[in-house]
């Protein structure tokens, strides 16, 4: 093999780690944001954490964000506003990143 194809290879594996710790991040953060969700609406124990999977789930819907923000702004109702649920998106996506990397 050439130097360029060993850059080659070396540039695709760097991506696709890329790839798949973006996507344990998003999987993290909606967690998070499913058990933040559920404690809102009074749900604790098992049926905590099947809201959670219940929230993970519905990110894949559709390619970005709208799609889980859509299922947990529609199941809280007036309990938390549009900004509020998005910001604690993007505070739950930097701890979600924090705890991953602190496992890897």
């Amino acid at each position: 093999m050439t130097t360029f194809d060993d850059r080659e290879n070396a540039f695709e594996a760097k991506y696709a780690h890329d790839e798949e710790m973006r996507f344990k991040a998003e999987a993290r953060r909606n967690k998070l944001l499913g058990l933040w969700a559920a404690e809102l609406l009074g749900k604790s124990g098992d049926a905590a954490t099947a809201y959670a999977r219940e929230v993970i789930a519905s990110d894949f819907e559709e390619a970005g964000d709208e799609d889980v923000y859509r299922k947990v702004a529609g199941d809280l109702g007036g309990r938390a506003d549009e900004m509020t649920i998005r910001a604690k998106m993007a505070e739950l996506m930097i701890e979600a990143k924090r705890q991953i990397m602190t496992e890897v």
